[in-house]
């Protein structure tokens, strides 16, 4: 691995996001070969450079994304406090050994597209609305909407935590689907939407975030995002 910023070596390290990296460095807990550095921006080489956090030798791992299509009952967390099933138990059963993040939510009744990474910044920029990362769900409700009830929805409804960002929301097939694409990504948002509107999500399932797809992959799978996928995504949020 080429020279990198000692904040990315860190991120790379599963340590933190290369912000709290960035804090971490500065309160003086980082050394290189012995030296305490309070410079995130310092340069590292990988290959001879011994970096340690705490006293405690790390190493850089190369960057990798997975996409899952995440089934039903499956938290999108590390662990769950009540025995249940996670999407990095899926990892592990795979046979992926590296320490990753989730990124984003997909509640544990949804199912479809999850990313799963040990990039931590492109797991907050993928995340974040400021980036408009658009993601499309299809939603099966328990009645249908009337059109004015998708132009309402498709133009922001108010929630609890504030006012949804606008949407689109297009009628599928079916007595009462519906394919509806976001640009954020709040706590249950869909389903606080349409609960809104005096309606009850039956089935949810993510099928596209940003460029990527599920394609073929089946329930419980999951594929590695190729090299070019991987640099497409990563300049969406302009990443390098």
């Amino acid at each position: 691995m080429k020279t990198v910023r000692l904040n990315r070596f860190l991120a790379l390290a599963g340590v933190a996001s290369r912000r709290r990296c960035d804090e971490i460095v500065r309160s003086g807990r980082v050394a290189i070969d012995g030296e305490t550095v309070d410079d995130p921006a310092r340069g590292v080489e990988p290959a001879q450079d011994r970096v340690t956090l705490d006293g405690k030798p790390l190493a850089a791992v190369a960057p990798r994304t997975w996409l899952l299509n995440k089934p039903r009952g499956v938290l999108s967390a590390a662990s769950d406090a009540r025995g249940g099933r996670t999407v990095l138990d899926l990892a592990r059963e795979a046979g992926i050994t590296e320490r990753l993040y989730p990124v984003g939510r997909l509640d544990k009744d949804s199912r479809g597209l999850l990313l799963l990474s040990n990039e931590g910044d492109l797991a907050l920029r993928l995340t974040h609305p400021r980036y408009g990362v658009e993601k499309t769900y299809r939603v099966s409700i328990n009645l249908p909407i009337t059109a004015t009830q998708q132009r309402r929805f498709a133009a922001g409804l108010p929630l609890e935590d504030g006012p949804t960002r606008p949407c689109r929301i297009r009628p599928l097939p079916g007595r009462a689907n519906y394919e509806v694409v976001l640009a954020e990504g709040r706590k249950r948002q869909i389903r606080r939407m349409f609960e809104a509107m005096g309606r009850r999500v039956t089935d949810l399932r993510r099928v596209r975030l940003g460029a990527l797809s599920l394609g073929a992959l089946r329930e419980g799978e999951l594929r590695e995002l190729s090299g070019r996928e991987l640099q497409a995504l990563k300049r969406s949020v302009g990443l390098r």
